[in-house]
């Protein structure tokens, strides 16, 4: 016989005929109408087939007519799986709630990013989304839509022109965009711009005010670069002063440099310690006792454990204590006098601001004395001379007369 259609999900039977007359009992099947197939002889008083699970239970009339017996060797299909599954009652019920668990973590919200905001706080964002019920663990479902989000958070951000909320996942993004604001320039008063220090200018440039002196010329400390007067004896008006200038200043430095210089490097010994981490709380539980290096530095790594963007306050810590050593170098006379010049060009330059430039530099003075070189440096340096001079009224009356 054929294969019935959907054997495997109506139930299978591979049974074993024993004794009796089998081939009587094969012929019944027959004549009832049961379903059998692959009907193998596997004795005189032996044969093995396969029966439908519902045919099966319509044997025993003939069983007992042929005097044969029956033997179950297989049960395959649908029916005896799921018999099968429902004896295991706590595996359904774990595997149910694990399902349902899995559904509940991924309609949350768990991690809500701002971008675009310079101006605005991220707090500030997020306490007006938190308001509109947007927030972390937060059932997606339970969120507005997102038009509607974005529209009723540019309305209470009046410093946003427009706002976009868009959501990947358990992950949501706003995307703020500024309004641009006209720049609030602080008030100022009327002021001169003088030299801070004897120099020789370079360049000048007055935005506003009446400069009051020329490239090339020589000019010393408090001097008057831009006036913030404007006007003859007659008619005057105070302004603020701006520009910009330049000028030739000359830094006397005091350099001294060893001559044998400490180098720290690592041996490549280490000693690790790891750390369970549970919130503020850090157990230990491998790499007990002190370092046993004398010099060493301590390095921490700290690594927590993430789902998606959102960091649990669980995870690992790790302290490496790496041992350490100091060597002597004597890189030479030359080299260590470069170090001390290129030192001091570095200081300048951070004292001084953008735009300082070193001109030249010339060796005044130079002796080696206790394992160190001493240099006395004379700098030729251009930078910006200008400071600001409030006008005092008085002062400019003064003047006036």
């Amino acid at each position: 016989m054929k294969t019935p259609s959907l054997a495997n999900i109506r139930g299978t039977v591979h049974i074993v005929l024993l004794g009796g007359d089998i081939e009587a009992m094969i012929n019944e099947m027959a004549v009832h109408g049961l379903n059998v197939w692959e009907i193998k002889a596997m004795s005189n008083r032996s044969a093995s087939m396969n029966i439908l699970v519902n045919d099966f239970f319509k044997l025993r009339p003939l069983l007992k007519r042929t005097g044969c017996r029956v033997r179950v060797k297989q049960r395959i299909g649908f029916p005896f799986f799921t018999a099968r599954v429902m004896k295991r009652k706590l595996f359904i019920t774990g595997a149910l709630l694990f399902f349902i668990l899995l559904f509940t973590m991924s309609s949350l919200v768990w991690d809500v990013e701002v971008k675009g905001n310079v101006k605005m706080t991220e707090e500030e964002i997020l306490a007006v989304a938190r308001k509109e019920g947007l927030y972390p663990f937060q059932l997606s479902f339970r969120l507005p839509e997102q038009d509607k989000l974005a529209k009723d958070m540019v309305q209470q951000l009046p410093a946003a022109s427009w706002i976009g909320v868009m959501r990947e996942g358990t992950k949501v993004t706003i995307q703020v965009v500024e309004a641009d604001e006209p720049e609030k320039k602080p008030l100022m008063s009327p002021r001169h711009l003088i030299s801070k220090t004897d120099a020789v200018i370079t360049e000048i440039y007055a935005e506003q005010g009446r400069p009051v002196v020329q490239k090339d010329k020589r000019v010393k400390k408090g001097d008057i670069l831009i006036s913030g007067i404007l006007g003859d004896e007659e008619n005057t008006q105070n302004v603020v002063a701006k520009g910009e200038v330049k000028g030739l200043v000359w830094h006397e430095y005091n350099i001294e440099v060893p001559l044998v210089q400490k180098q720290v490097t690592y041996t490549g010994e280490l000693k690790e310690r790891r750390f369970l981490v549970l919130g503020n709380r850090a157990i230990q539980f491998w790499g007990y006792g002190d370092s046993p290096y004398t010099k060493f530095e301590t390095i921490t790594e700290v690594d927590p454990l993430t789902w998606r963007s959102f960091k649990l306050p669980v995870g690992w810590m790790t302290e490496i204590d790496r041992e350490t050593v100091y060597k002597e170098r004597t890189p030479g006379d030359e080299i260590v006098k470069q170090q001390g010049l290129e030192a001091a060009r570095n200081d300048i330059l951070a004292k001084n601001g953008k735009g300082t430039k070193v001109i030249s530099e010339k060796i005044l003075h130079e002796k080696k004395e206790n394992g160190k070189v001493y240099m006395k440096v004379l700098f030729e340096v251009e930078e910006s001379i200008a400071v600001e001079l409030p006008l005092v009224y008085n002062q400019v009356d003064d003047q006036g007369e």
